[in-house]
This record gives C-alpha cells, structure tokens and sequence, in this order.
C-alpha cells in the first residue's frame, strides 16, 4: 500500500528493507521514506528503542515495520539480526548500510583504541552487514545496497581523527561489493552527505550563528535535513537506479563545488 495516496514511482512497495541506525537521524528518515512507499521496513540499531520509536511512526503512517535491536561492529549480533528480520518480514531484498558515530582528534594523539572504535562501526559493521545481509539477496537473486558515507571521505577534515578515513573506506568498499557481486545481479553505492542538521551533529551547531554561517558556504542556502538524505537513498535503492552500481553520490547542496571561493583573496585577479 502507497502511503499518502503516493504513486509506487520508486517501486518499492512491498520490498523489504533494512536499515541499520534507523533509530534517528538520518537513518529514521530514510527508514520512513520507504514506509512512505510501500516497502517493508526492518529497522536496526544498537538502541532498541530508537528503533521502536522509528516503528512507531511507521505503523501511525499505516506502514510495516519491525525494529531489531543490533550492534553492527559484532558479527554474532548482525547474523542474529539477520536471522530475526528474515523470520519477522522476509529475506532482506535492500540494505541501508547508515549506522555510525563521530569521532575527533589529531593522527599523532589518536589511540590505538580509538581508531579501532571509531572502524568497527563506521566500516567494519558495513562489510558485516553487506555480507551477512547479502547472502540472503543472492539467495532472492539480487538486491540493492546503499551506504552512507560523507563528504568527508573526499575532503577531510581538520581534527577528525579516523572519521574521513572510514568514510572513504566506505566508498571503497560499495565500488568493490558492486563490481564482485554484480553478476548476481546486486548493486551497490554509496551516498556522501555534507553538512547535515542531526541529532548526532546538534552539538556542531548549538552556538549561535554558527548553521548561518555554515549556510552561506552553501550554494542553496542551507544546512540538510535528513529527508534530503533520505531521498537520494531511496532513489539508488530503487527500480528506477537500476542501471547504476559503483557510484558515490555526493548530496552536499554544492558546498564541493564552491570550495575555492571560499578561500580568501587578497585582489579581484587572484588564483
């Protein structure tokens, strides 16, 4: 059933999908946009009741969903995950690779500790979940996988420790899962955000002028939402992309390409 009298455009209805940190942010907001259309959503993160809430208001939207509590960096808590969404809604036919935490601090400092906390989730639970999540598609006959990178994974950013570097592992890792299993007929690709309002980046903007500052570096004048997430995602995952595998689509509202304008010039012929 199409939610909002929607037209199945996309055509995900009935598809199952799950979605990894869909308890908030933009994980929520991808896992309502497939509810939104249809689809059958299976809602994973390692705070149960995030993902119950996302359930929540996915039953209030007359949608189908389940939510499956998982910590993506340990493999037995992904293959029970697995396991229990297959029971619950059917094999697994899209996988949102989402779930992941910031981290900050210099290379020369950063522990040992650290940099592997900070791989375990954002890159390591991504090739558990793409794995474990897989062999179920190939089992189907295919599927379609969609991961959350970031802009960070092209441009890196000062202070931020391990972060970039998972996040172009995870572009890395979508172009060799698409180019090893396309014969099976699953795509893979990635999604690099840029600046994105969350509950996760609140911190980021809670002094004062900080979201209009960072908005006037942005081509359209503003700070993402989720939703603007979400609807890249859901494009990729569906029908309508399927001819396209291997890709990191960068949804940055522009910021990438005004990068040199934002360095300062000391004449109006500098370069």
């Amino acid at each position: 059933m199409i939610k909002n009298n929607a037209p199945d455009f996309l055509g995900l209805e009935g598809r199952v999908c799950v979605v990894t940190g869909g308890g908030s942010g933009i994980g929520r907001a991808i896992a309502l946009g497939f509810a939104t259309y249809g689809a059958k959503v299976v809602v994973l993160d390692r705070n149960l009741e995030g993902a119950q809430s996302t359930v929540a208001e996915i039953v209030q939207i007359g949608g189908t969903g389940v939510a499956v509590a998982c910590d993506v960096s340990d493999q037995a808590s992904v293959k029970a995950a697995a396991a229990n969404s297959a029971k619950a809604l059917g094999p697994c036919q899209i996988l949102v690779n989402n779930a992941g935490v910031l981290g900050s601090g210099t290379l020369d400092t950063l522990s040992l500790e650290t940099w592997n906390g900070m791989l375990a989730i954002n890159l390591s639970g991504y090739f558990l979940c793409a794995q474990t999540f897989g062999e179920q598609m190939r089992a189907a006959g295919g599927g379609a996988m969609v991961h959350t990178a970031s802009i960070a994974a092209t441009y890196p950013t000062v202070n931020g420790g391990a972060y970039s570097i998972a996040k172009a592992g995870i572009v890395a890792l979508s172009q060799q899962l698409a180019i090893e299993w396309g014969a099976v007929g699953i795509r893979s690709n990635s999604v690099s955000p840029g600046l994105t309002m969350t509950p996760m980046t609140a911190q980021a903007y809670s002094k004062p002028g900080t979201s209009e500052r960072r908005s006037q570096a942005i081509p359209v004048g503003r700070v993402a939402e989720p939703q603007d997430i979400a609807n890249a995602v859901l494009f990729l995952a569906s029908p309508r992309s399927a001819y396209i595998t291997g890709v990191d689509l960068l949804v940055d509202g522009g910021l990438s390409s005004n990068l040199l304008s934002l360095i300062p010039r000391t004449g109006s012929h500098d370069q």
